[in-house]
Protein backbone atom coordinates (compact mmCIF):
# COMPACT_ATOMS: atom_id res chain seq x y z
CA UNK A 1 0.00 0.00 0.00
CA UNK A 2 1.30 3.38 -1.04
CA UNK A 3 4.48 1.64 -2.82
CA UNK A 4 4.08 3.64 -6.22
CA UNK A 5 1.08 1.45 -7.92
CA UNK A 6 -0.96 4.48 -9.29
CA UNK A 7 2.31 6.27 -10.18
CA UNK A 8 3.14 3.76 -12.49
CA UNK A 9 0.26 3.31 -14.02
CA UNK A 10 -0.31 7.10 -14.58
CA UNK A 11 3.31 6.81 -16.15
CA UNK A 12 1.93 4.06 -18.42
CA UNK A 13 -0.97 5.86 -19.26
CA UNK A 14 0.36 9.51 -19.89
CA UNK A 15 3.86 8.91 -21.39
CA UNK A 16 4.25 8.80 -25.15
CA UNK A 17 6.33 4.83 -24.63
CA UNK A 18 4.88 3.84 -27.92
CA UNK A 19 3.21 0.64 -26.70
CA UNK A 20 -0.83 -0.03 -26.88
CA UNK A 21 -1.51 -1.12 -23.02
CA UNK A 22 -4.80 -2.01 -21.68
CA UNK A 23 -4.91 -0.76 -18.49
CA UNK A 24 -7.64 -2.34 -16.32
CA UNK A 25 -8.15 -0.58 -13.08
CA UNK A 26 -9.36 -2.37 -9.92
CA UNK A 27 -11.05 1.11 -8.52
CA UNK A 28 -12.39 4.54 -10.37
CA UNK A 29 -13.26 6.82 -7.21
CA UNK A 30 -14.12 9.95 -7.87
CA UNK A 31 -10.96 12.14 -6.86
CA UNK A 32 -8.39 9.55 -7.08
CA UNK A 33 -4.99 10.40 -8.81
CA UNK A 34 -5.32 8.22 -12.08
CA UNK A 35 -8.44 10.14 -12.83
CA UNK A 36 -7.11 12.91 -12.42
CA UNK A 37 -4.53 12.17 -14.85
CA UNK A 38 -6.94 10.87 -17.39
CA UNK A 39 -8.87 14.35 -17.22
CA UNK A 40 -5.82 15.52 -18.84
CA UNK A 41 -6.07 13.25 -21.76
CA UNK A 42 -8.77 14.55 -23.49
CA UNK A 43 -9.96 14.59 -27.46
CA UNK A 44 -9.64 10.23 -26.30
CA UNK A 45 -12.73 8.41 -27.89
CA UNK A 46 -15.11 6.48 -25.28
CA UNK A 47 -15.74 2.95 -26.36
CA UNK A 48 -18.42 2.10 -24.10
CA UNK A 49 -16.31 1.50 -20.92
CA UNK A 50 -13.10 2.13 -22.56
CA UNK A 51 -11.30 5.31 -23.01
CA UNK A 52 -8.76 5.45 -25.83
CA UNK A 53 -5.62 7.31 -24.78
CA UNK A 54 -4.03 9.73 -26.58
CA UNK A 55 -0.71 7.71 -26.29
CA UNK A 56 -2.54 4.99 -27.51
CA UNK A 57 -3.51 2.94 -24.41
CA UNK A 58 -6.78 2.29 -23.28
CA UNK A 59 -8.39 2.49 -20.31
CA UNK A 60 -11.60 0.99 -18.14
CA UNK A 61 -12.43 1.24 -14.15
CA UNK A 62 -13.81 -2.45 -13.04
CA UNK A 63 -15.78 -2.72 -9.89
CA UNK A 64 -16.91 -5.80 -9.97
CA UNK A 65 -16.43 -7.74 -12.87
CA UNK A 66 -12.34 -8.20 -14.22
CA UNK A 67 -13.40 -11.05 -16.91
CA UNK A 68 -16.36 -9.08 -18.72
CA UNK A 69 -13.72 -6.30 -19.11
CA UNK A 70 -11.24 -8.48 -20.45
CA UNK A 71 -14.08 -10.34 -22.69
CA UNK A 72 -15.41 -6.93 -24.18
CA UNK A 73 -11.34 -6.61 -24.32
CA UNK A 74 -11.05 -9.05 -26.44
CA UNK A 75 -13.17 -8.56 -28.74
CA UNK A 76 -10.69 -5.00 -29.82
CA UNK A 77 -8.00 -7.13 -31.05
CA UNK A 78 -5.09 -4.64 -33.02
CA UNK A 79 -6.33 -2.10 -31.01
CA UNK A 80 -3.81 -3.13 -27.98
CA UNK A 81 -0.74 -5.26 -27.06
CA UNK A 82 -0.87 -6.04 -23.57
CA UNK A 83 -3.24 -5.73 -20.79
CA UNK A 84 -1.81 -4.72 -17.74
CA UNK A 85 -4.30 -5.41 -14.49
CA UNK A 86 -4.33 -3.28 -11.42
CA UNK A 87 -5.15 -4.57 -7.99
CA UNK A 88 -5.22 -3.71 -4.54
CA UNK A 89 -2.50 -3.67 -2.40
CA UNK A 90 -4.38 -6.39 -0.11
CA UNK A 91 -5.20 -8.42 -3.47
CA UNK A 92 -4.03 -12.10 -3.56
CA UNK A 93 -2.87 -12.85 -7.23
CA UNK A 94 -0.55 -15.18 -9.01
CA UNK A 95 2.31 -14.02 -11.07
CA UNK A 96 2.48 -10.42 -11.03
CA UNK A 97 5.12 -6.88 -10.69
CA UNK A 98 5.30 -6.09 -7.58
CA UNK A 99 5.84 -2.34 -6.38
CA UNK A 100 7.94 -2.06 -3.17
CA UNK A 101 7.85 1.19 -1.35
CA UNK A 102 11.83 1.76 -0.19
CA UNK A 103 10.84 3.71 2.83
CA UNK A 104 8.35 1.81 4.09
CA UNK A 105 9.04 -1.71 2.72
CA UNK A 106 11.23 -3.32 4.93
CA UNK A 107 8.75 -2.43 8.10
CA UNK A 108 5.78 -4.01 6.03
CA UNK A 109 7.86 -7.22 5.07
CA UNK A 110 8.61 -7.86 8.72
CA UNK A 111 5.77 -7.09 10.46
CA UNK A 112 4.53 -9.92 12.40
CA UNK A 113 0.95 -10.93 11.92
CA UNK A 114 -1.25 -12.86 14.46
CA UNK A 115 -1.16 -16.78 14.41
CA UNK A 116 -2.76 -18.49 11.59
CA UNK A 117 -2.55 -14.71 9.45
CA UNK A 118 -0.12 -14.73 6.66
CA UNK A 119 2.23 -11.66 6.19
CA UNK A 120 0.16 -9.61 2.94
CA UNK A 121 3.43 -7.96 2.07
CA UNK A 122 5.82 -10.94 1.90
CA UNK A 123 3.52 -13.32 -0.20
CA UNK A 124 3.11 -11.10 -2.61
CA UNK A 125 6.82 -10.52 -2.90
CA UNK A 126 6.78 -14.51 -2.77
CA UNK A 127 4.22 -14.41 -5.81
CA UNK A 128 6.23 -11.83 -8.13
CA UNK A 129 8.40 -12.30 -10.96
CA UNK A 130 9.53 -8.95 -11.20
CA UNK A 131 9.77 -6.49 -7.84
CA UNK A 132 10.14 -2.53 -8.37
CA UNK A 133 11.38 -1.08 -5.35
CA UNK A 134 10.77 2.26 -5.60
CA UNK A 135 11.08 5.66 -3.90
CA UNK A 136 15.24 5.17 -3.62
CA UNK A 137 15.77 8.29 -3.21
CA UNK A 138 14.29 8.50 0.25
CA UNK A 139 16.52 6.09 1.39
CA UNK A 140 20.56 5.54 2.06
CA UNK A 141 22.20 2.80 0.14
CA UNK A 142 22.36 1.20 4.01
CA UNK A 143 18.69 1.37 4.37
CA UNK A 144 17.79 0.18 0.47
CA UNK A 145 20.32 -2.73 0.70
CA UNK A 146 18.15 -4.08 3.72
CA UNK A 147 15.44 -3.53 1.94
CA UNK A 148 16.81 -5.87 -0.80
CA UNK A 149 18.13 -8.41 1.32
CA UNK A 150 14.76 -9.16 2.55
CA UNK A 151 13.17 -8.99 -0.31
CA UNK A 152 15.92 -11.49 -1.68
CA UNK A 153 15.29 -13.62 1.41
CA UNK A 154 12.07 -14.26 0.89
CA UNK A 155 11.89 -15.22 -3.05
CA UNK A 156 15.26 -15.69 -4.72
CA UNK A 157 14.31 -16.10 -8.10
CA UNK A 158 12.65 -12.74 -8.76
CA UNK A 159 14.23 -10.00 -11.13
CA UNK A 160 14.74 -6.67 -9.13
CA UNK A 161 14.57 -3.36 -10.60
CA UNK A 162 15.31 0.03 -8.32
CA UNK A 163 13.91 3.48 -9.71
CA UNK A 164 12.32 6.58 -8.64
CA UNK A 165 8.90 8.14 -8.77
CA UNK A 166 7.65 4.68 -10.59
CA UNK A 167 10.15 5.95 -13.69
CA UNK A 168 10.94 2.29 -15.66
CA UNK A 169 11.81 0.97 -18.63
CA UNK A 170 8.90 -0.42 -19.99
CA UNK A 171 10.72 -3.41 -22.05
CA UNK A 172 11.94 -4.17 -18.13
CA UNK A 173 8.43 -4.71 -16.73
CA UNK A 174 6.60 -6.08 -19.92
CA UNK A 175 7.24 -9.20 -22.02
CA UNK A 176 8.62 -11.04 -18.88
CA UNK A 177 7.50 -14.84 -20.09
CA UNK A 178 7.18 -14.99 -16.19
CA UNK A 179 5.26 -18.89 -17.57
CA UNK A 180 7.16 -19.46 -21.11
CA UNK A 181 8.03 -23.25 -21.34
CA UNK A 182 10.26 -22.86 -24.35
CA UNK A 183 12.60 -20.72 -21.94
CA UNK A 184 15.05 -23.53 -20.74
CA UNK A 185 18.11 -21.93 -21.22
CA UNK A 186 17.44 -19.09 -19.56
CA UNK A 187 15.94 -20.55 -16.47
CA UNK A 188 18.45 -22.81 -15.93
CA UNK A 189 21.22 -20.23 -15.83
CA UNK A 190 18.89 -18.74 -13.11
CA UNK A 191 18.18 -21.23 -11.28
CA UNK A 192 22.05 -22.19 -10.57
CA UNK A 193 22.11 -18.52 -8.95
CA UNK A 194 18.93 -18.99 -6.31
CA UNK A 195 20.36 -20.10 -3.13
CA UNK A 196 18.70 -21.42 0.08
CA UNK A 197 17.58 -18.49 2.48
CA UNK A 198 17.03 -17.75 6.51
CA UNK A 199 13.82 -16.77 8.11
CA UNK A 200 13.91 -13.19 9.61
CA UNK A 201 10.99 -14.11 11.25
CA UNK A 202 9.38 -17.07 12.70
CA UNK A 203 6.91 -18.23 10.21
CA UNK A 204 8.40 -16.16 7.80
CA UNK A 205 8.19 -17.03 4.03
CA UNK A 206 11.91 -18.08 2.47
CA UNK A 207 13.31 -19.71 -0.98
CA UNK A 208 14.68 -23.51 -0.93
CA UNK A 209 16.52 -25.16 -3.25
CA UNK A 210 18.32 -28.07 -4.28
CA UNK A 211 19.43 -30.50 -6.75
CA UNK A 212 19.09 -34.03 -7.41
CA UNK A 213 21.26 -36.08 -10.46
CA UNK A 214 19.28 -38.48 -12.71
CA UNK A 215 16.41 -39.40 -14.35
CA UNK A 216 12.85 -39.61 -12.79
CA UNK A 217 9.58 -40.88 -14.08
CA UNK A 218 6.81 -38.19 -14.37
CA UNK A 219 4.13 -40.20 -12.21
CA UNK A 220 6.63 -40.06 -9.29
CA UNK A 221 7.80 -36.30 -9.73
CA UNK A 222 3.64 -36.02 -9.62
CA UNK A 223 3.57 -37.86 -6.05
CA UNK A 224 6.05 -35.81 -5.07
CA UNK A 225 4.95 -32.51 -5.80
CA UNK A 226 1.07 -33.43 -5.39
CA UNK A 227 1.85 -34.66 -1.68
CA UNK A 228 3.69 -31.02 -1.04
CA UNK A 229 0.85 -29.02 -3.05
CA UNK A 230 -2.67 -30.94 -2.58
CA UNK A 231 -2.28 -33.53 0.49
CA UNK A 232 -0.10 -31.25 2.41
CA UNK A 233 1.53 -34.41 4.46
CA UNK A 234 5.35 -32.71 4.08
CA UNK A 235 6.24 -31.34 7.17
CA UNK A 236 9.42 -30.46 8.89
CA UNK A 237 11.08 -31.39 12.14
CA UNK A 238 8.36 -29.92 14.50
CA UNK A 239 5.92 -31.09 12.63
CA UNK A 240 4.87 -27.90 11.38
CA UNK A 241 2.84 -28.56 7.80
CA UNK A 242 5.42 -27.06 4.76
CA UNK A 243 2.96 -24.05 2.82
CA UNK A 244 4.51 -23.98 -0.64
CA UNK A 245 3.26 -20.69 -2.08
CA UNK A 246 5.64 -21.23 -5.25
CA UNK A 247 6.90 -23.92 -7.10
CA UNK A 248 9.66 -23.45 -9.60
CA UNK A 249 12.52 -25.76 -11.31
CA UNK A 250 13.74 -27.86 -14.35
CA UNK A 251 13.94 -31.56 -14.32
CA UNK A 252 15.00 -34.67 -16.43
CA UNK A 253 12.14 -36.91 -17.08
CA UNK A 254 12.95 -40.16 -17.92
CA UNK A 255 11.88 -41.37 -22.22
CA UNK A 256 12.13 -37.49 -22.62
CA UNK A 257 14.64 -35.85 -24.32
CA UNK A 258 14.25 -32.27 -23.62
CA UNK A 259 14.47 -30.35 -20.46
CA UNK A 260 11.14 -30.59 -18.68
CA UNK A 261 9.89 -27.11 -16.68
CA UNK A 262 7.40 -27.79 -13.54
CA UNK A 263 6.18 -24.36 -12.57
CA UNK A 264 3.36 -23.99 -9.28
CA UNK A 265 1.43 -21.32 -7.48
CA UNK A 266 -0.48 -22.73 -4.37
CA UNK A 267 -2.06 -25.62 -5.65
CA UNK A 268 -1.65 -25.51 -9.09
CA UNK A 269 1.47 -27.02 -10.87
CA UNK A 270 2.04 -27.49 -14.55
CA UNK A 271 5.01 -30.01 -16.19
CA UNK A 272 5.59 -28.78 -19.65
CA UNK A 273 8.61 -30.30 -22.01
CA UNK A 274 10.98 -27.31 -23.42
CA UNK A 275 12.99 -26.64 -26.54
CA UNK A 276 16.15 -27.47 -24.64
CA UNK A 277 17.75 -31.07 -25.69
CA UNK A 278 19.43 -32.74 -22.73
CA UNK A 279 23.26 -33.23 -24.58
CA UNK A 280 24.16 -36.78 -24.65
CA UNK A 281 27.44 -35.81 -22.80
CA UNK A 282 25.52 -33.71 -20.75
CA UNK A 283 24.97 -34.74 -16.87
CA UNK A 284 20.87 -35.15 -16.21
CA UNK A 285 19.77 -33.38 -13.25
CA UNK A 286 16.87 -31.94 -11.08
CA UNK A 287 16.85 -28.26 -9.58
CA UNK A 288 14.06 -27.38 -7.52
CA UNK A 289 13.27 -24.24 -6.19
CA UNK A 290 10.28 -23.77 -3.57
CA UNK A 291 9.67 -20.36 -2.07
CA UNK A 292 6.95 -20.71 0.92
CA UNK A 293 6.83 -20.98 4.76
CA UNK A 294 8.14 -23.81 7.05
CA UNK A 295 10.03 -25.44 4.40
CA UNK A 296 13.18 -27.26 5.51
CA UNK A 297 15.38 -27.74 3.10
CA UNK A 298 17.10 -30.95 4.09
CA UNK A 299 12.91 -32.52 4.71
CA UNK A 300 12.72 -31.74 1.22
CA UNK A 301 15.16 -33.04 -0.46
CA UNK A 302 15.24 -36.08 1.42
CA UNK A 303 10.98 -36.70 0.48
CA UNK A 304 12.02 -36.47 -2.78
CA UNK A 305 14.54 -38.49 -3.03
CA UNK A 306 12.91 -41.38 -1.26
CA UNK A 307 9.67 -40.86 -3.80
CA UNK A 308 11.96 -41.13 -6.98
CA UNK A 309 13.43 -43.99 -5.39
CA UNK A 310 10.50 -45.83 -4.19
CA UNK A 311 9.20 -46.01 -7.76
CA UNK A 312 12.35 -46.93 -9.14
CA UNK A 313 12.23 -50.03 -6.83
CA UNK A 314 8.32 -50.43 -7.53
CA UNK A 315 9.20 -50.30 -11.52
Amino acid sequence: LGAGKTTLLNYILTEQHNKRIAVILNEFGEGIALEKSLAISQGGELYEEWLELRNGCLCCSVKDNGVKAIENLMQRRGKFDYILLETTGLADPGSVVSVVDAKHGLQHLTEEKPEGLINEASRQVALADLIIINKTDLVSEEELNKVRTSVRSINGLVKILETQRSRVDLSNVLDLHAFDSLSGVSLQKKLEHVKTTRAHLDKAIITVTFEVPGNIKEENLNIFIQNLLWEKNVKDKTGCTMDVIRLKGLVSIQGKSHQVIVQGVHELYDLEETTVAWKEDEKRTNRLVLIGRNLDKETIKEVFIATVREERENS
